[in-house]
């Protein structure tokens, strides 16, 4: 009788699941450690990506490439001076009167406590401090804007990479087509995720820049301090759908209640609850449309995960990271289950 031979049919379904998870982390341990280079490849990328629609409008008049590309770098060149001289001032005069503020917020909600402990309130006012320390937000806010001032110091390679990344970008669908042909399935596949890319970009730092220059005016009616910088804080984290005006409201709401009161810090408080909902939860989805949206849970869990690889510059980034995934997903059969479960649609039977 002759021996059967076993032949191997390659990988068990959990042997690759296993292989695909260690090369996650290991793709996750590389990043975090050249977190130094990603996060300003990163942010060339960003700022690619929202203006290469610009870039391709002047091109509709009759612009050329070069011209319309230095034209474009001319004016993110202008804003960036623009942006460091209204809040250099502001960001230096914070972080140097950060400890008082910290030492106010703290004595206030020591008396906070004691209000109610005078009332017959059993509560430890002081173990509730010392685990929960409500100066920590001007301290993460403090570290956040500093670090994204430390990566804004590459600004000339950030600049190089931006002009470079254009310049690709013109030429990048020709390439495409000539890979996979004009009637191939990968071509249109990368059409429509680079076109839809482009459109949530855009859209979301119009709506940012508005739900910013919103707040940065009703800071200024109230009276708060830096209301210029409160609004840039408003810009960057109206990324971050829902979690993000929450924390940019944090900062300001404190200070108002250190310099003015109870009234003044739940009057800038509200402002950010109403400037939300109008911008981010009626314009913005009705502009976007369905389907670019992200479940609470995702955009919290991505706002933690890309916070712990890139940093505080990882926060502001999570989401639209993440949403570039989403898309990515949503353009691929093999990925668009997964692109569903990430969506913030609800259905209803």
């Amino acid at each position: 009788m002759g021996v059967e031979k076993k032949t191997y049919t390659g990988p068990s379904h959990i042997q690759q699941v296993l292989f695909n998870l260690a090369a996650f982390v290991i793709v996750i341990a590389g990043m975090r450690a050249s977190s130094d280079i990603l996060i300003p490849f990163l942010l060339a990328i960003f700022i690619s990506v929202i203006a290469h629609p610009l870039v391709v409008k002047l091109r509709v008049y009759g612009i050329p490439t070069v011209g319309a590309i230095l034209t474009v770098i001319f004016a993110i060149i202008a804003m960036g001076i623009g942006i460091t001289s209204l809040l250099g001032t502001s960001l230096n005069d914070f972080s140097d009167n950060l400890p008082q503020y910290n030492a106010m917020i703290n004595r206030s909600a020591t008396n906070f406590f004691q209000f109610f402990e005078e009332l017959g309130l059993q509560i430890s006012g002081s173990a509730i401090i010392e685990r929960f320390d409500p100066g920590a937000a001007m301290s993460l806010t403090s570290s956040i804007l500093s670090a994204l001032g430390g990566v804004l110091s590459n600004g000339l390679l950030i600049l190089l990479m931006v002009i470079f990344m254009l310049l690709e970008a013109s030429i990048f669908k020709y390439k495409v087509r000539n890979v996979f042909g004009t009637k191939n399935d990968g071509a249109s596949q990368v059409d429509s995720f680079s076109n839809t890319v482009n459109r949530y970009m855009l859209i979301k730092t119009c709506s940012s820049l508005a739900t910013g220059i919103i707040a940065s005016i009703w800071l200024m009616v109230l009276g708060v301090d830096y209301p210029l910088l409160w609004g840039f804080l408003t810009f960057l984290f109206n990324y971050v759908p829902t979690i993000g005006s929450i924390i940019a409201a944090v900062p300001p709401s404190l200070l108002a209640l250190i310099q003015f009161g109870v009234i003044s810090s739940l009057a800038s408080a509200g402002g950010y609850f109403v400037i939300n909902i109008m911008i981010g939860s009626i314009i913005e989805p009705r502009i976007l449309g369905k389907g670019l949206g992200l479940s609470t849970l995702v955009v919290f869990l991505s706002l933690i995960f890309w916070g712990w690889v890139l940093g505080p510059v990882g926060m502001v980034l999570s989401v639209p990271l993440t949403m570039t995934i989403k898309i990515a997903l949503s353009n691929s059969e093999s990925g668009k289950w997964i692109s569903k479960l990430m969506d913030g649609q609800t259905f209803q039977k």
